[in-house]
Parts: structure tokens; C-alpha cells; sequence
């Protein structure tokens, strides 16, 4: 017989905990790609062989033997070996709420697939960190270990909304148009999102971010020679360490100058796509329009910053975290509208 009780408790609190571990594993890997520590353990899941960092000068250098090509920088090791705790500690909560969703798969509305899909994805994630250091930072896997991240931070929200909906009512959204117009704005908004994502991601995977060092030009010139052919060549090859970036100069302002470009076009949408939200009755699409235009403010903010001052880190840090934390609202939007528990009253 099927359940209609609310979500279990420790389940909504193991979700609730595994967001905000989530949160400090996208700073901490941002952290640590941002002060080259992304290979400040030559080998995974250990340090030089260990769980921890080698610390006493005979461990130190029996890493170094073991591990010749790579020199021990303590201080990197710990950035690097910190990230991966706080991943494994995510891992662990996500499996919890995996393994605990079984007893509790036939309550009405129960999310038991979305639970599994998330541990799915946190395996993956797992895999991804592993591939970073053993394939020595190769591009492609860099951007996808960090778009992950940002998959599971908006799995993570989205199963905790779930939660909270079981065992209650949920009020019909209340819309002036038919809902599938809005869903298509949403969905737009989601793909541009997640382009822009991506030349973030393969911006810092490639070291372009300081390419360009002035604004609203790039180095002077309105539009400096460029190498796009190189810039986004997906086909590089495993081998050579990319710790520092492989590409040229052209290429590297390729990459930088599409991704001003696709913020300037991703703020555009983001303020119609609000319009349209406000231009709705329902209060709770007021809300995540202005929280959308205030996220995407500050990170074109923060962009402008990370330029004008050459990086800092603190700034460059929180432009990731605002990243996620506007691609975690464009999924809620898309969520919410195009839910089966989402029922629509027309106005």
C-alpha cells in the first residue's frame, strides 16, 4: 500500500547538510584549481601514497622518491587534499539518502529516482576528480568535473524542494499565458546558462582568464587577433601536463572574448526572462526573477572585477560560486514549471 505521509526527517536533514557540503566543495575546488593546486597530489584518492599530505622530512622524502616528477609543496597538497575530503564526506551523506530512499520508495511522491540519479552522478563526479589528476588537468575533463559540480548542487536543491512539497498541498502556479511559452523562455535561459558555464570552465581550464587585462577592450583592441580554431579545439590530446595552459596567446583571447561576449548576451535574456516572470501573477515567480537578475548582477560584477584588478582570488572564487548559484536558480525555474505536481490556474 502506498504511503501519503511527508518526507522522512533525517532524510530532508541529510539533504539539507549534503547542500551545504555541496557549496563548500565548489569553493574549495575553485579555490584549489585558482592557486595550481590541482595537482598537488600526483595520485588519487591519496598523497603521495598516503591519506594525508606528507608532512616530516622523512615523508617528505620518501614521496619524493616515489613520485620523482613531482615535487612535494605541502601547503598545495593540503588545498588539494582538503577539496577531496569534503568530496568524500558528500559522497558518503548522498549514499545515505540513496540507500534510505528504498525503505521509503512507495510513498506518493517520493523522489526514490531522483536520489538515485544524484548518487549516479556524485559516483561520476568521483570518477571525473580522479581523471583530473591522473590525466594531468586535461581541459575537457576540468570543465566537466566543474559543470558537475554544479549539476549536483541543483540536484541537491531540487530533490530538497521535493521533499518539502510531500505529504502537502501544492498551490497551483497562477499565469497569465499559456505555461508552455514560459517553459520555453525558461529553457532557453537554462541552455544559455549552461553555455556560458561551459566557456567559464574551459576559460579557466585553458588559464585564459587574464588574456585580456583591461575593459572594456582587450589589451587595447576592440577586437584583438584571435586563433577560435585553437581556442576551442575539444580534441586535445592526454599526455602533456596542463597545469599553466598549453594554448597561445590568440587562442587564449579567443576564449576569454566569447565569454564577455555570451555575458553580455546571457544579461540581456536574463532581464526579459525576468520581465516575463514578473509580468505573472503567482508571487513565487516574482521571487526567482529577482533573484535571477540579482545573481547575474553581482557575477557580471565580479567578472568585471576579476578583470580590472587581475584575478584576485577571493573574487575570482566568489564569480565560480555565483556561477552555480545562478545555474542551481535557472534549473529551480525550469523545475517548477515543468513539474507533473505543478498544476497551473490561468488568469
Amino acid at each position: 500500500m502506498i504511503g501519503i505521509s511527508g518526507a522522512p526527517g533525517w532524510i530532508f536533514r541529510l539533504t539539507l547538510l549534503a547542500l551545504a557540503v555541496v557549496c563548500c566543495v565548489i569553493v574549495l575546488g575553485s579555490w584549489t584549481r585558482l592557486v595550481d593546486a590541482g595537482l598537488g597530489c600526483p595520485d588519487w584518492p591519496g598523497c603521495y601514497g598516503n591519506l594525508v599530505v606528507p608532512q616530516t622530512a622523512t615523508e617528505i622524502q620518501l614521496a619524493q622518491a616515489l613520485y620523482p616528477g613531482s615535487p612535494v609543496e605541502v601547503e598545495k597538497g593540503w588545498m588539494e587534499m582538503i577539496h577531496r575530503y569534503f568530496a568524500t564526506a558528500l559522497g558518503i551523506l548522498i549514499l545515505l539518502v540513496a540507500l534510505g530512499s528504498w525503505v521509503y520508495r512507495r510513498r506518493l511522491y517520493y523522489p526514490f529516482k531522483h536520489t538515485q540519479l544524484l548518487l549516479a552522478v556524485v559516483l561520476l563526479q568521483g570518477a571525473f576528480g580522479a581523471w583530473t589528476v591522473t590525466w594531468k588537468l586535461w581541459p575537457q575533463v576540468v570543465t566537466a568535473h566543474l559543470f558537475g559540480g554544479f549539476i549536483t548542487a541543483s540536484l541537491v536543491t531540487i530533490l530538497l524542494i521535493r521533499l518539502a512539497r510531500m505529504g502537502r498541498l501544492v498551490r497551483p502556479l497562477r499565469i497569465r499565458q499559456t505555461r508552455g511559452s514560459l517553459r520555453i523562455w525558461a529553457l532557453v535561459g537554462l541552455l544559455l546558462t549552461i553555455e556560458q558555464i561551459f566557456l567559464g570552465g574551459w576559460m579557466s581550464s585553458n588559464y585564459a582568464a587574464m588574456a585580456c587585462s583591461d575593459l572594456p577592450a582587450c589589451n587595447g583592441q576592440w577586437w584583438p587577433a584571435m586563433n577560435f580554431a585553437e581556442g576551442f579545439n575539444l580534441s586535445q590530446t592526454l599526455g602533456p601536463n596542463y597545469l599553466g595552459g598549453l594554448m597561445d596567446g590568440e587562442a587564449r583571447k579567443a576564449i576569454h572574448m566569447m565569454h564577455r561576449l555570451m555575458a553580455v548576451l546571457l544579461g540581456i535574456y536574463v532581464l526579459l526572462l525576468a520581465r516575463k516572470l514578473w509580468q505573472q501573477p503567482d508571487i513565487r515567480l516574482h521571487i526567482i526573477a529577482g533573484v535571477l537578475v540579482g545573481l547575474f548582477s553581482i557575477q557580471f560584477g565580479l567578472g568585471l572585477a576579476n578583470v580590472y584588478w587581475h584575478l584576485p582570488l577571493p573574487v575570482a572564487v566568489a564569480h565560480n560560486f555565483g556561477g552555480a548559484c545562478l545555474f542551481v536558480n535557472m534549473m529551480v525555474l525550469n523545475y517548477i514549471l515543468f513539474s507533473r505536481r505543478t498544476k497551473v490556474s490561468y488568469e
